[in-house]
């Protein structure tokens, strides 16, 4: 058994002594998404610093802890204050909550951020249904020795999002009367927002939105065979004649402000994994 395997077994045997359900899918929450939350029926809510090995989220918007419950009636696990590369975490650390629910039993994955868009047809509060990445972070979490228990040693990334997934997300938007596109999401290590050169090498790139976080989960995921939907809600957009600056309280209270409809969306998605 691995040195992870066993960190994992450890932090299980923690959460089964106040949650006995096995989640069925997984939620990360973006900044400013913590209100989805909401949707949660039957709520255990687990403190981050409580379970052995989990690391500690630090960024503004992002709690650090776990929430058990049911959405739609399938038991989901939110992880409520991911981690991201800038706050000193390894790629090993960030995907930690990634390997734990899939220990835990998860088949489905949403993750959801907050992003800057270089797309020029985007707003802000837009929610892009993610197609594509491009990892521009300079490392991935399955760097080292392959643990063989969590998936093979070179995953396929032909379709690093689930394309069934995505189309009822596609639906479940429009019902809710949202503005919705399909896009390519760009990660930087962070923690600093975008220079304009920045934001016009993203847009040559081929990305649509830009952001910190998501693509090493996303990678972790894959590695395990776990099905993933990514959201991005604009936060603020680059054009090529404003280029004026933002802040993290831009960024939350605009996100924010789409929060709960975004909350209605994954619930129909996990409604229809329920169905399904």
């Amino acid at each position: 058994m691995t040195n992870l395997q066993v960190k994992l077994n450890e932090s299980v045997e923690h959460i089964r002594s106040f949650y006995t359900d096995t989640p069925v899918a997984g939620v990360v929450l973006g900044s400013g998404l913590g209100s989805l939350s909401d949707s949660l029926d039957e709520v255990v809510i687990i403190d981050g610093t409580d379970i052995p090995h989990y690391p500690q989220a630090t960024a503004p918007g992002h709690r650090g802890r776990l929430l058990f419950g049911k959405i739609a009636n399938l038991p989901v696990c939110l992880i409520d204050g991911r981690l991201h590369r800038y706050e000193g975490h390894d790629f090993d650390a960030i995907v930690y909550p990634i390997r734990l629910m899939f220990a835990l039993g998860i088949q489905s994955l949403v993750v959801s951020n907050a992003a800057g868009a270089v797309n020029q047809k985007y707003r802000s509060g837009d929610v892009v249904i993610l197609d594509d990445h491009i990892n521009m972070m300079w490392g991935s979490p399955l760097r080292g020795p392959n643990d063989d228990e969590m998936g093979p040693r070179f995953p396929d990334m032909s379709q690093p999002y689930d394309r069934q997934l995505a189309s009822r997300a596609k639906s479940a938007a429009k019902n809710e009367g949202l503005r919705a596109h399909h896009g390519i999401y760009l990660a930087l290590s962070g923690p600093t927002y975008e220079t304009p050169a920045e934001y016009r090498m993203v847009r040559k790139l081929g990305a649509d939105v830009v952001g910190m976080s998501t693509i090493p989960e996303v990678i972790a995921a894959q590695h395990a065979g776990i099905r993933v939907l990514g959201l991005s809600v604009v936060s603020n957009v680059a054009t090529d004649d404003d280029f004026e600056g933002t802040s993290s309280d831009d960024v939350l209270a605009t996100v924010s402000s789409v929060a709960p409809a975004v909350g209605r969306v994954v619930t129909a998605v996990l409604a229809g994994e329920q169905a399904s």
